[in-house]
């Protein structure tokens, strides 16, 4: 299958050229099989030659070209109605009737505050051109209404408000909130990218509107992505700012599979400047070694790393309630246990050589053990709760009384 897709150097352009060179050169098969022979993209710095080539040989189309901030309100007809009639018409020059997407906008509806927008007329304008020629040359047309788009690649201070605040927060930079109370319906490019691949298998999502509101229903006029998030200015504001002080606080997010977090979360880490992709952590050192700490979570603990020198003992303590999973990962060592009020000793040679996990129970008196004379002992460390150290739940007693 050869596919053209068409501004494809914008954002969602550069998003699904990505994934279906993916497709095509065998490094994502979670789509299942789809044969992918040929991507043509097409933007603005392509030449006329160039589309009479791709309109004569593809297999199937995404219109994804189109102006959204023009310096003048008439370019608007132009680079949307005006280019999706020149695409449409090289491709009826070779009788090619392949299937054909149009990226179009919520705003088309032309209702409530969209009414009078020319980039909304424009944008109708090019939905009834598909329409009108699916019809007349029987072609499949999936014209899809696109609301507030976000995720990586996409352009701030441009046309999307996720996209600016991502920006403007990982570069310290202001932002403007007019009303934070605004609720955002906001559609994640790789959900999009996902619909679109399914588009090709002709497993796309078809809908009628009520209102702005798509209505699913599979003899619908337009298609549409299942899977949006609706969120207000303030909800995004305050995760973004969260995001921003990980680095501070090393709390992980809440990013629960699915969910606007996770993928705003993901976004957010696109726009970091360099001198904020690394950040220093703080190392507890003294003569025995290092402890650090190295993530938080809200509800499932934290990580840390601990460096113990050759012939050092560390721990000998316990918790009530606490829980620990000790993994070597460098170096040889022995992790010893002790029930309280017991003689019995549990012990566990570890080495970075066969790594495996080694908990310490709630009640257990326990401590770790580098046994090497010369190399570190390099100790990942799990506990299920953030340390706290008004609640440290942590008491000495040493394993080996002997």
């Amino acid at each position: 299958m050869r596919i053209l897709v068409t501004g494809a150097k914008g954002f969602v352009g550069r998003n699904l050229v990505a994934q279906l060179r993916n497709i095509a050169e065998g490094r994502n098969r979670s789509y299942g099989e789809i044969n992918i022979s040929e991507v043509y993209e097409y933007d603005i710095d392509s030449s006329a030659e160039e589309l009479d080539t791709y309109c004569r040989q593809a297999d199937f189309v995404f219109n994804l070209a189109g102006v959204n901030r023009p310096q003048s309100s008439d370019e608007f007809m132009a680079g949307n109605y005006g280019f999706a009639s020149t695409l449409l018409d090289t491709l009826k020059k070779y009788d090619n009737r392949a299937p054909i997407m149009l990226s179009s906008s919520i705003q088309a509806s032309l209702i409530g505050r969209y009414a009078e927008g020319e980039y909304g007329k424009s944008k109708r304008a090019g939905e009834e051109l598909f329409f009108e020629y699916g019809a007349k040359y029987n072609v499949k047309v999936l014209v899809y209404r696109f609301p507030n788009l976000f995720g990586k690649w996409c352009r701030p201070n441009y046309n999307s408000v996720v996209a600016t605040f991502c920006h403007n927060i990982a570069h310290d930079l202001p932002i403007t909130v007019n009303d934070p109370t605004t609720e955002l319906e906001l559609l994640y490019i790789d959900d999009l990218v996902d619909e679109m691949v399914a588009a090709i298998k002709g497993e796309e999502h078809h809908a009628e509107y009520d209102g702005l509101k798509p209505v699913a229903t599979a003899e619908g006029r337009y298609c549409y992505v299942p899977t949006t998030h609706r969120v207000t200015l303030q909800e995004i504001v305050e995760r973004l700012e969260s995001f921003r002080r990980q680095s501070e606080t090393l709390l992980i997010p809440d990013i629960e599979e699915g969910s606007f977090a996770k993928k705003l979360y993901s976004t957010y880490l696109s726009y970091l400047p360099k001198e904020r992709v690394s950040f220093p952590l703080k190392m507890n050192i003294d003569a025995r070694g290092s402890f650090t700490e190295l993530l938080r979570t809200k509800g499932c603990g934290q990580v840390s790393v601990n460096i113990s020198k050759p012939g050092i003992v560390k721990g000998e303590h316990w918790h009530n309630s606490k829980w620990e999973m000790f993994i070597v990962v460098s170096g040889h060592g022995l992790i010893e246990m002790r029930r309280i009020g017991s003689d019995e000793i549990l012990r566990f040679e570890v080495s970075g050589e066969k790594i495996e996990v080694v908990q310490m129970l709630p009640g257990y008196t326990h401590n770790i053990i580098n046994l090497s004379d010369s190399e570190d002992l390099v100790t990942v460390m799990w506990a299920n709760e953030s340390f706290d150290a008004a609640h440290p739940d942590t008491y000495f007693e040493k394993v080996d009384n002997r």
